[in-house]
């Protein structure tokens, strides 16, 4: 058929353009392989975290504190004064102090409860909340078994906890796939976007429409190519960082997954194109672009669960295609799901992204006026 043929070629044309643009190939190259290796470094957990003992008792008890906090969680305490931690505390060399008083261990052998002071510098927000808990349950673990006998009865209902999906609860999987769904987002939005404002930029939409196309035809060729340039990517990030650096085990079909973000990327970019054709520039843009990227982002769930949101916004964002996609991603990669599991969400995908490209398409026949 013609329309395919025109679809094709100025597909291919779309493929020059980006080969010879080294900036936005380097952008690409990063988004699926850097940006998603450093990403596992924001953590939250508590890691290689600095810490000053101040021990005023040195006893038995005292040293069993001390050499309970081991790596990776913590560096090998540093034994200090109390004004050698407060000046740590103030330089920023150790984020927690903990300062155990004298006749601890006589105490707690005496049944009474004595109090350890743990110093939190919490500029260091990252690790300060779940390093303070972290420090009191090691304490709390510790004085049990030394004190062992003499602690109250252990209830006679014990829970048994079975961690499904991520045994070690590692936070690298989660975040490495997040970092992936938030890239291939971006890319899918930007790309054809980019593409469409550039063309009126440097006028050659109205060249194009002295040929025997459609604006419908246009739109696809853009679609399609960097459709494409952005399942190349995702692909090579699954294997190459995700599986194989990054050592995170994939339960599911990546066949599957590919073809569940195909449906989530006609979405996404159809939102992209709307955006472009409100504005003039590459700069406007991508201001613009801001203002519906991360509000997307934080109220699908992908780094919160959905159901935490207020009610308003859990119905609200049951509109947005990326919400659906990140309930795919976690079924197929984490759970293993198949088909038959996650047709729901990719046929919500797809309606979504059908009913966005009609709008992006009306849009689009009415912005290239203008450039004739």
């Amino acid at each position: 058929m013609p329309a395919l043929r025109h679809i094709f070629w100025l597909g291919l044309k779309e493929l020059l353009s980006l080969w010879h643009d080294p900036v936005l190939l380097g952008f690409i190259a990063y988004a699926f392989t850097v940006s998603v290796m450093m990403s596992v470094n924001q953590a939250v957990e508590v890691r290689n975290a600095s810490i000053a003992i101040v021990d005023e008792d040195r006893s038995a008890l005292s040293t069993r504190l001390r050499e309970a906090f081991l790596p990776p969680r913590f560096q090998r305490p540093v034994a200090s004064s109390l004004d050698a931690m407060n000046r740590g505390l103030q330089s920023g060399r150790f984020t927690f102090g903990l300062d155990i008083p004298p006749q601890f261990e006589a105490d707690v052998r005496a049944g009474k409860r004595p109090a350890l002071q743990l110093n939190v510098d919490a500029t260091a927000v990252a690790q300060a909340f779940n390093g303070a808990s972290d420090i009191s349950q090691v304490v709390a673990l510790e004085v049990t078994r030394f004190v062992g006998t003499g602690q109250p009865a252990v209830p006679s209902v014990r829970p048994v906890l079975r961690v499904r999906y991520n045994p070690n609860k590692a936070p690298d999987w989660f975040l490495s796939i997040a970092q992936l769904v938030m890239m291939i987002t971006i890319l899918s939005m930007v790309l054809p976007a980019v593409a469409l404002i550039r063309e009126r930029e440097h006028g050659t939409i109205g060249h194009l429409l002295a040929l025997p196309l459609t604006p419908a035809e246009m739109l696809l060729a853009k679609i399609w190519t960097n459709a494409l340039v952005v399942q190349a990517g995702t692909l090579v990030c699954l294997e190459l960082v995700v599986r194989r650096y990054l050592q995170v085990p994939l339960a599911g079909s990546v066949l599957l997954f590919l073809g569940g973000t195909a449906a989530y990327q006609f979405a996404a970019t159809a939102i992209g194109v709307l955006v472009a054709t409100a504005v003039r520039t590459v700069p406007q843009y991508i201001l613009l672009n801001l203002l519906i990227v991360a509000p997307m982002i934080f109220l699908s769930g992908v780094f919160t669960p959905a159901e935490s949101m207020p009610p308003l916004l859990y119905r609200l964002m049951a509109v947005s295609p990326l919400r659906h996609y990140v309930d795919f991603s976690a079924a197929v990669l984490f759970r293993g799901a198949a088909l038959a599991d996650v047709w729901r969400e990719i046929a919500t995908m797809a309606a979504l992204g059908a009913a966005l490209l009609g709008a992006a398409l009306l849009r689009f026949r009415r912005h290239i006026g203008p450039a004739l």
